[in-house]
């Protein structure tokens, strides 16, 4: 690369041997979330990867991309971008794994209005980061420098991957009836969605976002909105090779009354037990500043709960056992009956 420069480019706002410096700067991230498969290089026209399909009768690929959306403005505002990476990551494998893929490969995409660097590399760590909790590599991706389009201060993130599943495996809802058990995963807070309306909640630009808050446990409003969105992958793998799961949902944008039913086929619907949920404070403290309806927050937020699974009752206790083993604090949060309604919490 050592020829590759360009003056005048420079001039009108794009200066590609930053790019370069950026890549020099990302590869020992890169390098953590090999996982064997890889045949190619960081750097090239694309990004090649040889799955190992032994044991795999029928595999099938499945694909999801996400971005992080408006929450990345908190990040802008508190100069820390190195987990905003990991919410990149989170959107997409959490999504695939609710068809009980596991995650291969993953990309990002990363626009920015000038090319920083090191702050480049604060994102990719995350973006790295993410990929190891979920197992899946980082084969490729790229940074754009969009002078003119946003603040030169700024960036939007943005990612995919591709995970496999054997066809027998994937997980369709097809088999779900009355009496199915819902048990809850639960997040570690706003996760990546409903930050519009958050902002405007709390008049963001303008908040104290920096000081600790009694009803946040001592974290700072900006912390707490920052905490990256957990990565369910693993855990839910490991229940899939030995607990029945009839249905998954990942609770994002739209939150109960929009994910839960993409779960649950028709002529059922899921009761949720409201008394059950475990609300962490960050929604409690989300309702009151915006005087926000019960409706409105279950229908934008996942309200302590970042993923449900369905799985028959005799063997919830079992599942809620590798849940716990694997880390998560799963619990019991409704069930699966008869109606048109799809979901009702009560």
């Amino acid at each position: 690369m050592e020829k590759s420069y360009s003056d005048s480019y420079k001039n009108a706002g794009v200066d590609i041997t930053a790019g370069y410096r950026s890549v020099e700067l990302m590869k020992a991230d890169i390098k953590r979330t090999a996982t064997g498969g890889e045949v190619s290089g960081i750097g090239g026209f694309g990004g090649l990867f040889a799955p190992d399909l032994k044991g795999y009768k029928d595999p099938v690929l499945v694909s999801g991309t996400d971005g992080v959306g408006t929450k990345l403005k908190i990040a802008f505002m508190l100069g820390k971008h190195d987990t905003i990476g990991v919410d990149c990551v989170a959107m997409c494998v959490n999504d695939i794994i609710c068809c009980g893929a596991k995650p291969l490969v993953f990309l990002d995409y990363i626009a920015c209005g000038k090319n920083i660097p090191e702050k480049i590399a604060a994102i990719v760590k995350g973006v790295c980061d993410g990929c190891i909790m979920a197992g899946a590599s980082l084969i490729g991706g790229e940074t754009a420098e969009h002078p003119g389009m946003m603040p030169e201060d700024e960036y939007d993130l943005a990612g995919y991957c591709t995970g496999i599943v054997d066809r027998e495996n994937i997980i369709d809802n097809q088999k779900m009836k009355p009496g199915d058990v819902i048990i809850a995963l639960p997040s570690s807070g706003v996760h990546s969605n409903g930050f519009s309306l958050v902002r405007k909640v709390f008049d963001i630009e303008n908040a104290d976002i920096d000081s600790p808050r009694n009803e946040l446990g001592g974290k700072s409003l900006g912390e707490a909105l920052l905490e990256p969105t957990k990565i369910y992958v693993k855990p839910v793998l490991a229940l899939l090779e030995e607990v029945e799961v009839k249905g998954i949902s990942h609770i994002t944008g739209g939150g109960f009354y929009e994910n839960i039913p993409r779960s649950v086929p028709d002529g059922l619907c899921a009761e949720i037990d409201r008394s059950s949920l475990k609300i962490l404070p960050i929604f409690r403290l989300i309702q009151s500043a915006g005087a926000i309806s019960d409706h409105d927050m279950f229908n934008t937020f996942n309200m302590g709960v970042g993923m449900s699974i369905v799985v028959p009752p005799e063997q919830s206790g079992k599942a809620l056992e590798i849940l716990k083993a694997h880390g998560e604090d799963a619990y019991i949060i409704g069930k699966i009956v008869s109606g048109e309604d799809k979901i009702v919490i009560k």
